[in-house]
């Protein structure tokens, strides 16, 4: 349930419960304005049974009762019994006096033909001296005390209010519903902050104590969703940017590593030729080096050890330039079946002084077009052939390189016979100053730089590149190039 709903619900209760409750308290006060309700005068009775009369009509009728008792004959006197119903006026009451079934005097204030037919029997023992009675619609209640006179005829006197079912009730309970209103109102809104805050205030909290742990730089937690609402959509948002944040820095975190390992393998594989140069320029002025053959022994060294130098740097060099995409990329439709058969012709005659048997293999039906950086992609291929005659240990050494075309892929296969690569180091080979040969010699590995700077040239052609290996078998690597369609071959 969204907020939106949980707050029109939560002030359509309120406003339908405040309405309610007006509308009582009005109909109420129109009880007690009005005196009349009709269809629930029953329910009221016995509360009018038992107090009929007010406070001071109830102390004329005591003092009638005690007359009755004690002078019963003096309640045939009109004159005294006016005196007492002019008293009763005043409260809205009325006298009623019989003897036997006649009247003898019966208020002004009724009129009510049939009073006398609607009024109780006698009933000397007065067993019940208040009650009430209805004359059609109309509603009374009343005291009575039943006596005899001096000649034992009966008697009654009658104390008569008329009386709306919810009149005087209404009088006395409104200030207690007034009350109970207020308490209600008070209750409800209790009762709906609490539901507003569990469902809304709560899950902000928990999110501004989130923010709080990621502010301080605690990112190892998990914020679970309480519902389903804007909030909750809220916190998955705020929990998936967590989990960004937590990704980012890890991965800055390995970049951190990744950069120590960069400086130290950077430093390692510069330190070795420097100090072989070193030592051997120290020997050539100790005059270590006093023959012509072993001047020329030391200097070529000396100058291999600089080239090597110069070939890591310029290699360093091309890596950063392609991690930052600050290397160029100059893009011509190029038929890889002529690129790859010039780029092994200048490749066979070094490969078969290094006694490597190197056979070529053109699979396509024709033609095999990409769009290339064809230095780049040049410098693709030594990479992958020096990095495969680095780790040749077999006798008969052989690499085959193989071109296949497909509908949307050229496909560049080098596969040689060399000692391969393990199963835990195969997905790392790509990575930059990666060795499977941990050793870090410079004699049967590189700067470890060749087949990164290879991913790097072909992520920038929007192709793929991958290695499979088998230890004790050699390895292939694959190149994948989008090929162009007939038609495209002429864009720049």
């Amino acid at each position: 349930m969204s907020i939106r709903i949980k707050m029109l619900l939560s002030f359509t209760g309120m406003l339908v419960i405040s309405l309610l409750f007006i509308l009582l308290t009005a109909s109420l006060y129109t009880i007690a304005a009005t005196g009349d309700l009709q269809g629930f005068r029953d329910i009221y009775k016995v509360h009018y049974q038992v107090n009929p009369l007010t406070e001071q009509g109830e102390a004329i009728f005591q003092e009638m009762k005690f007359m009755a008792k004690n002078s019963p004959d003096e309640l045939q006197n009109k004159v005294l019994l006016r005196e007492f119903d002019m008293k009763l006026r005043a409260e809205k009451s009325g006298l009623y006096v019989r003897r036997e079934n006649n009247p003898i005097f019966e208020s002004r204030t009724f009129h009510q033909p049939g009073l006398g037919q609607a009024l109780p029997s006698y009933d000397l023992s007065n067993n019940q001296i208040r009650s009430t009675f209805n004359i059609g619609e109309r509603f009374y209640a009343y005291a009575k005390f039943d006596f005899q006179y001096s000649d034992e005829k009966r008697g009654s006197i009658f104390v008569i209010r008329e009386r709306s079912p919810f009149a005087e009730l209404t009088r006395k309970l409104l200030p207690v519903m007034s009350l109970l209103l207020i308490g209600v109102l008070v209750i409800a809104n209790l009762l709906l902050f609490r539901w507003i805050t569990r469902s809304f205030i709560q899950p902000l909290h928990q999110l501004r104590s989130s923010a709080e742990q990621i502010k301080n730089g605690h990112l190892s937690f998990e914020l679970e969703p309480a519902s389903n609402d804007e909030v909750g959509q809220l916190s998955e948002a705020f929990e998936s940017m967590r989990q960004q944040l937590q990704r980012s820095n890890e991965l800055r975190q390995q970049d951190e590593v990744s950069r120590r390992e960069l400086i130290s393998n950077i430093s390692h594989d510069l330190r070795t030729p420097i100090t072989n140069i070193k030592g051997y320029i120290e020997g050539i002025r100790d005059g270590v080096a006093n023959t012509p053959e072993k001047m020329e022994s030391y200097i070529n060294i000396i100058h291999s050890k600089a080239v090597s130098m110069d070939k890591l740097v310029d290699e360093l060099f091309l890596y950063s330039k392609l991690d930052l995409n600050q290397e160029p990329f100059v893009f011509n439709p190029v038929d890889l079946v002529d690129f790859m058969e010039d780029s092994i012709e200048e490749l066979r005659y070094d490969l078969e002084d290094k006694g490597v048997v190197l056979a070529w293999h053109n699979r396509t039906s024709g033609s095999a077009v990409s769009a290339v950086d064809p230095d780049k992609l040049k410098r693709t291929v030594v990479n992958i052939v020096d990095n495969a005659l680095k780790y040749m240990d077999h006798e008969d050494k052989r690499l085959s390189i193989i071109l296949e075309a497909h509908q949307e892929w050229n496909t560049l296969i080098f596969r040689d016979n060399g000692k391969g690569i393990s199963e835990e180091a195969l997905p790392h080979i790509f990575e930059r100053f990666y060795r499977a040969e941990q050793s870090r010699n410079s004699s049967t590995g590189g700067s470890g730089l060749g087949l990164a700077i290879a991913r790097q040239i072909i992520d920038g052609h929007g192709g793929l590149i991958w290695a499979e290996s088998k230890l004790g078998e050699g390895t292939s690597i694959h190149i994948q190039l989008r090929r162009l369609e007939k038609g495209k071959h002429n864009h720049d």
